[in-house]
């Protein structure tokens, strides 16, 4: 008897990038996950480059719906960015985009202001 999947079905060939992404993560994304993993951000679940539709989360609480996003200077004004905001606005996401040189500089300012966002849902 087939079991029934504990995941939505993702396409293998975007499993197989976001896990490679996991082992090769950018110093900021690395830095990130130092601060978010194991429920150290007052004991909210994390998981990392999740494949989610035909998108890759950087850093996901599902608990409370918020993607947290690291980007580096190719993101500024991207229109792909703002149409995948959009898309995961309507499955009912928030959005955090970070840029990496406050991750690497600022962490406690911006693990404040995930936790405002975290309270606020």
């Amino acid at each position: 008897m087939p079991q029934e999947p504990s995941h939505r079905p993702v396409a293998k060939r975007l499993r197989q990038f976001a896990k490679n992404m996991r082992h090769e993560p950018t110093d900021a994304e690395a830095a990130m996950w130092r601060l978010l993993r194991d429920r150290r951000l007052s004991t909210f679940k994390f998981r990392r480059q999740v494949p989610f539709r035909n998108y890759i989360l950087d850093f996901v609480c599902f608990e409370k719906h918020l993607v947290i996003e690291i980007d580096g200077s190719q993101h500024a004004e991207s229109p792909l960015d703002a149409a995948r905001d959009a898309a995961l606005a309507s499955q009912g996401f928030s959005i955090a985009r970070y840029w990496n040189n406050d991750v690497l500089q600022q962490p406690a300012s911006v693990l404040e202001d995930i936790l405002a966002k975290l309270g606020g849902r």
